[in-house]
C-alpha cells in the first residue's frame, strides 16, 4: 500500500497595500497630533514647581483666567476639529484648509518651548520636534493631494 503525500510549500506573498484617502491620512495625523498634545500638556505637569504655579493662579508668564482658559480651548479645539474636517471638507477647501491650519500651528507648537530651563532642553526638542514632524507630513499630503484632470464641456474637445 502506497501513500501519497503533498508537499506543502509556503511561499511567502506580499501584503495588500490598498491607497489610502488623502482625507484618511489627514485625519489620523491630526489624531497623532492632539494625542501628543494632550500627553505632552499632561507630563509637563511632572516639572518640578508646575502645579504650584497653576494652584497659584498662574500658567506660564498669564494669570488663569476665563479668557486664558479660552484662549487654550480654542488653541487645542482647533486641530481637534480637523480630525472631522479632514473628512468631511470637499477636497479642495480641505487641502486650503490643512495647509492654512498646518502652517500656522508650527509657531504655535515651538512657542511651546518659551521659558523652558535648558535642563528640559531635550524633552522640549524632542516632543516640538514631533509635532513638527507631523505638521509637515499634514503639509506634505495636503500639498501633494492629488488632482483629477478636468472634465471638458464641449464635446468637440473630446479625442
Amino acid at each position: 500500500m502506497s501513500r501519497t503525500s503533498t508537499i506543502r510549500t509556503n511561499t511567502p506573498s506580499r501584503l495588500d497595500n490598498p491607497p489610502i484617502p488623502v482625507q484618511a491620512k489627514l485625519a489620523a495625523a491630526w489624531t497623532s497630533l492632539m494625542f501628543l498634545v494632550i500627553y505632552i500638556d499632561y507630563f509637563h505637569l511632572y516639572q518640578p514647581g508646575e502645579i504650584d504655579e497653576i494652584r497659584g493662579g498662574v500658567i506660564f508668564e498669564f494669570d488663569i483666567s476665563g479668557t486664558l482658559m479660552s484662549i487654550f480651548f480654542v488653541v487645542i479645539a482647533i486641530p481637534a476639529l480637523m480630525v472631522v474636517l479632514s473628512m468631511a471638507l470637499p477636497a479642495r477647501v480641505n487641502r486650503a484648509t490643512n495647509l492654512v491650519i498646518a502652517s500656522l500651528y508650527i509657531p504655535v507648537m515651538v512657542f511651546n518651548a518659551a521659558g523652558a530651563s535648558w535642563d528640559w532642553a531635550f524633552y522640549y526638542g524632542l516632543t516640538i520636534g514631533v509635532e513638527v514632524l507631523i505638521l509637515a507630513f499634514i503639509l506634505r499630503s495636503a500639498g501633494t493631494w492629488p488632482r483629477t484632470p478636468a472634465i471638458p464641456t464641449d464635446p468637440a474637445t473630446i479625442t
